[in-house]
């Protein structure tokens, strides 16, 4: 007889939920919120440089006339570094060291150069295919600006913050 009531209650307790079939969506909207805190905070703490750069444009067939102002070349051989005006050629070069490319002069013989077109801002670097990538960051910051110690502190300044890239000619 017990098995009889078993049966029946089991019935009506199964016949109270019959026709709701409604999700329980309290689990799904903790792990949303869960989700939303961590992703903002997440994204407060990623920082990202930019560093503009202008790509040269192609060049074509024939060259409008160039006026008569300096256009800063610096080429990167692997074994060395030239400082050129695209018009009138080499102006310094710059042979590697024991430690690698000698980015130290270039910065000084820059500053040289700025001193004498102040107003000038954009340079060209030109890079041979195979040449790292780490080079290439030390070559830009290195004609972009440098570091200028005063007694007490060291701060940076200005070079030719333009800088385009492009192939070393061969």
């Amino acid at each position: 007889m017990s098995g009889v009531k078993s049966i029946s209650r089991q019935r009506r307790n199964h016949a109270r939920y019959r026709g709701r079939n409604d999700i329980n969506i309290v689990p799904m909207l903790d792990v949303m919120v869960i989700l939303v805190f961590f992703l903002i905070f997440t994204a407060v703490f990623s920082k990202t440089n930019i560093v503009e750069l202008d790509l040269p444009a192609q060049q074509s067939a024939s060259l409008p006339p160039l006026p008569e102002t300096l256009t800063l070349e610096v080429i990167v051989h692997k074994d060395q570094v030239v400082v050129a005006d695209r018009n009138t050629g080499p102006l310094a070069t710059f042979p590697n060291n024991s430690a690698g490319y000698d980015l130290p002069a270039v910065t000084a013989f820059l500053m040289q150069i700025k001193q004498k077109f102040p107003d000038k801002r954009d340079a060209t670097l030109l890079f041979e295919p195979d040449t790292a990538y780490d080079t290439i960051v030390q070559v830009m910051d290195s004609v972009r600006s440098f570091a200028s110690t005063t007694p007490g502190s060291t701060a940076r300044g200005e070079l030719f913050p333009q800088v385009s890239l492009g192939d070393a000619p061969k």
